[in-house]
């Protein structure tokens, strides 16, 4: 299943609520984080799903994918 544009949208925008990369940007997280993230569960709710989303994304080397939406969004 294909990741929909409001989700991607939302890795450029929303900050991880908590953690040690709290107030991080998604799609800022670094990949070790988010494999571990894989390998020990994901969180429930809206946060779990894009953190999942961005795992694979980064996992399949596709990050730069969301590079048109960070300067839609004014972000480097």
């Amino acid at each position: 299943m294909l990741p929909d544009s409001e989700s991607l949208l939302l890795l450029v925008t929303r900050e991880m609520p908590f953690g040690k990369h709290k107030g991080t940007l998604i799609a800022d997280l670094p990949g070790n984080y988010l494999n571990w993230f894989a390998r020990e569960g994901f969180p429930p709710g809206e946060i779990g799903r894009l953190l999942a989303l961005m795992h694979e994304l980064d996992h399949n080397g596709l990050a730069h994918l969301l590079k048109p939406l960070r300067a839609q969004m004014g972000r480097r």
